[in-house]
């Protein structure tokens, strides 16, 4: 029987090691920042919690954040490394600590469990990730919403079941895809909301016998306050992850549909926009092929996101109260969900900035049929009963030709239509959601900086 390879908790045989460390030496390195600073809000809370013999005085915890902070230096220089006897970057940081400190860094993990270690981290990671692309989903929707404006009196027949319908607009077009990422981005802040809660201090689930101060650890963090029942502190991850990544699918579903329109569009058949080339792909065999291929990409990659949703919330759906281990399987589908979403809302920012547009093809695409519902409207307004006048124009096809559809788009001036756009006040709410990022992330910013008694995040 093997003997079992050491660790801070305890001899593991390598084989289990291996199993259940999983991915997290690689998966962790994107946590390694954040667990350092979850570490000093803990620490510097341990230094003023009231006992006879002080866990840390101030000089010690001053030494550990510098500590610390020299290991987010090394970290971002690549030379902070997690071993597989480390198991993850909880160990690892607290194995640099004491490799550093001695008996400081082995206090650091009092009070507290890699449970609710790891919950803090993943929150602490998704409130800088959701900052970036909150910024970014808004940034399309305003390259959308300014295409929009530019291409307002662009005709484009409507269409339903992809056949012509109705004399629409280009600004309508353009309008709508930007209009559903800001409705996105409303579903993005409610998941902001529901992370911006700090577990810290529940431990395994139980809480501790120790007048630990939640509060002030969820204050020092930038949280807006803690999970108050320290068992659903422990029982909301996965929850939250979940939560963050149905609003990253809404997202990715919004972007698939502009990505099949833009694939459809773009065909020669069509003939409505064309990217430069250095937006499009090549064959290796066929020479002339221009291939659309970010938009054939985002839109598998909204599969990709939404089955990231689905391995998560599979996952819990089998769970009872409490830890489990299971959870360690979360963390890869979420950060790869929030890496595809981040890519996907940026990449295509630059080609929809680029698109060309032919409107000689999306004129023609507007033949007299997409006039019959108008003229069935005229004959209304004339005293003709609806039913009547929809029977009078399907039986005289003839009488719909010659017709302007720019004209025709712009008639209807009610709120939303063609004519009633208001592009400048859907362009308020993508200014006002950049604007709630941006004040967001000083927030925390300055609280990190405080914490660790350096600028952040230059350092």
């Amino acid at each position: 029987m093997s003997t079992g390879k050491k660790t801070l908790v305890g001899q593991i045989d390598p084989t289990v090691l291996a199993y259940t460390a999983g991915e997290d030496v690689l998966l962790d390195r994107v946590l390694v920042e954040v667990d350092c600073i979850g570490t000093a809000a803990h620490v510097t809370m341990l230094s003023e919690m009231p006992l006879a013999h002080p866990l840390f005085t101030v000089a010690e915890k001053d030494q550990v954040v510098a500590a610390l902070i020299g290991v987010i230096r090394d970290h971002r220089k690549e030379a902070f490394r997690i071993s597989a006897s480390d198991q993850d970057v909880h160990l690892a940081v607290e194995r640099a600590l004491t490799a550093k400190l001695g008996d400081l860094g082995k206090r650091v993990h009092t009070g507290r469990s890699r449970n609710d270690q790891v919950a803090v981290d993943l929150r602490l990671f998704a409130k800088e990730q959701l900052f970036h692309i909150s910024r970014e989903t808004a940034g399309l929707a305003k390259v959308l919403l300014a295409f929009a404006e530019k291409h307002r009196e662009v005709p484009m027949a409507g269409r339903t079941h992809l056949q012509p319908a109705m004399p629409s607009s280009l600004g309508l077009w353009a309008s709508a895809h930007a209009e559903s990422l800001l409705d996105d981005l409303e579903l993005i802040r409610g998941a902001y909301r529901q992370n911006d809660r700090s577990p810290l201090g529940s431990a395994a689930g139980y809480g501790v016998p120790l007048p630990i101060d939640r509060a002030r650890t969820s204050e020092l963090l930038g949280f807006s306050r803690p999970i108050h029942n320290v068992l659903y502190a422990s029982m909301a991850r996965g929850r939250c992850e979940h939560v963050i990544l149905m609003a990253l699918s809404q997202v990715m579903l919004s972007v698939s549909r502009l990505a099949e329109d833009m694939i459809l569009y773009l065909m020669p058949e069509f003939g409505y926009f064309s990217l430069p080339p250095a937006y499009c792909t090549g064959s290796s065999i066929m020479p002339q092929k221009q291939n659309p291929d970010v938009f054939e990409l985002a839109r598998a990659r909204s599969a990709d996101v939404l089955s990231c949703a689905m391995r998560v919330a599979s996952i819990l759906k089998g769970l009872p109260g409490g830890y489990q281990r299971d959870l360690q399987e979360t963390k890869a589908p979420f950060m790869e969900a929030l890496r595809l979403t981040h890519e996907t809302v940026t990449v295509l920012q630059p080609l929809m900035q680029s698109l060309q547009v032919h409107e000689d093809s999306l004129r023609a695409g507007c033949i007299p049929g997409v006039f019959a519902t108008d003229r069935a409207l005229e004959l209304v307004a004339d005293g003709v009963p609806f039913r009547d006048a929809y029977d009078r124009v399907k039986s005289e096809p003839d009488a719909l030709e010659g017709r302007d559809p720019l004209v025709a788009a712009l008639q209807k001036k009610h709120e939303g239509a063609p004519g009633g756009l208001h592009i400048s006040g859907l362009a308020k709410r993508a200014t006002d959601t950049i604007d709630f990022v941006n004040r967001e992330q000083k927030c925390y910013n300055n609280k990190v900086s405080a914490l660790l008694g350096i600028e952040y995040p230059s350092l």
